[in-house]
């Protein structure tokens, strides 16, 4: 018998610092943080009094759901 591999993907969860989320999004800072706001981009988690950083899956999300909106214009 043939091993078959998995067709599922596993996400890889985590949390992401604004210099990351800014290296798959190549955006400003100013531009992130207006677009939060705006609803735009996804909302960060606080996970202290100075500290905040993006669930990898929300930046995930909204890639694949920026790139499937995209590839729906050119159809």
């Amino acid at each position: 018998m043939k091993k078959t591999e998995s067709t599922q993907t596993e996400e890889i969860q985590g949390f992401l610092r604004l210099p990351d989320v800014l290296k798959l999004i190549p955006v400003s800072k100013a531009t992130w943080w207006a677009g939060v706001t705006s609803g735009r981009y996804p909302a960060p988690r606080y996970l202290g009094p100075r500290s905040t950083a993006w669930l990898v899956t929300d930046i995930q999300a909204w890639i694949a759901n920026t790139a499937s909106q995209k590839s729906n214009i050119f159809r």
